[in-house]
C-alpha cells in the first residue's frame, strides 16, 4: 500500500476527504492516521509488543512510519530495527535531519543524503536539513523503494545506502580493494578491519551490526504494539 491507496482507505472510513487525495504525506493524513490509531487504541485490542532499536530516541509518529516504510519494501518482521540502526550510523545516534558530514561530502540527514542522491529525489541537502524527521523519512522510502523486496537483513539495507552493488551479496564481497578501486578504498579505510588491503561486505557492516545491538539495550530500544 503506497500513501494514496492509504489515504483512499482512510477516505473510506470517513477519514480523510476524498477531494485530497494526492498521494502525499500532509497535515490532512497526518491527522487521518492520528485518528486512526486513536480509534484503534480507544477499542483497547491487546496486541503482541515487540522492541524497536533507537525507538526511545524518536517520536511515536517517526516509530510507525519506519514501521510502515519496512512492510512497503517487503522487508522481514525485523526490517524496522535494521532501518533504525542504519539511521543510528549515519546521524551519530542523533537521528537528526540536518546533520551533516564531518568530512565535507554535503551529505545530509537520517541516511546521509548525498547532493546528487536528493536531487535525484527531487529535493536537496538544504530543503532536506530544514524538515522535521518524521517529514524526511519521506525521502528515506522514496530512496529505498527501488530496493524494494531485496532488503532481507541488515547488510542489504546497509548496503542500499553505502554500495547497493552489495545488495544480496555474501559478507566475503569485496566492496573496495586498494588494487581495483585505490581512491574508494582510501576514502573508506577506516571500514578495513584487519588491514588488509581489501574491504568485505562483513567489515562494512560490522559498525552498523554494533549499533543494531546497542539500539535495542534497555534504554535505547522502544517498544512497538502489534
Amino acid at each position: 500500500m503506497n500513501i494514496e491507496q492509504m489515504q483512499r482507505a482512510l477516505a473510506d472510513r470517513g477519514l480523510y476527504p476524498e477531494d485530497q487525495i494526492d498521494g502525499v504525506w500532509g497535515n490532512l493524513t497526518e491527522k487521518a492516521w492520528q485518528a486512526l490509531l486513536a480509534a484503534f487504541d480507544a477499542k483497547r485490542i491487546p496486541t503482541a509488543k515487540r522492541s524497536l532499536a533507537w525507538g526511545a530516541r524518536v517520536s511515536r509518529i517517526f516509530s510507525d512510519r519506519v514501521v510502515w516504510i519496512a512492510e512497503q519494501l517487503g522487508m522481514p518482521e525485523d526490517g524496522p530495527n535494521w532501518i533504525m540502526a542504519c539511521m543510528a550510523w549515519e546521524s551519530n545516534e542523533t537521528f537528526s535531519p540536518s546533520i551533516t558530514n564531518m568530512a565535507g561530502s554535503g551529505a545530509t540527514g537520517l541516511i546521509q543524503f548525498m547532493p546528487a542522491t536528493a536531487a535525484s529525489l527531487g529535493t536537496s541537502p538544504a530543503v532536506l536539513a530544514a524538515m522535521s524527521a518524521e517529514d524526511q523519512l519521506n525521502y528515506v522510502y522514496k530512496y529505498f523503494l527501488p530496493y524494494k523486496g531485496r532488503l532481507q537483513n541488515l547488510g542489504d539495507v546497509y548496503m542500499a545506502i553505502l554500495w547497493p552493488a552489495g545488495i544480496g551479496k555474501p559478507d566475503s564481497y569485496v566492496l573496495w580493494d586498494r588494487g581495483a578501486r585505490p581512491t574508494t578504498y582510501r576514502q573508506n579505510a577506516g571500514l578495513d578491519a584487519n588491514k588488509d588491503g581489501a574491504i568485505t561486505r562483513f567489515e562494512a557492516v560490522a559498525k552498523v551490526q554494533d549499533k543494531l545491538e546497542k539500539g535495542l539495550k534497555a534504554g535505547n530500544r522502544g517498544v512497538l504494539n502489534g
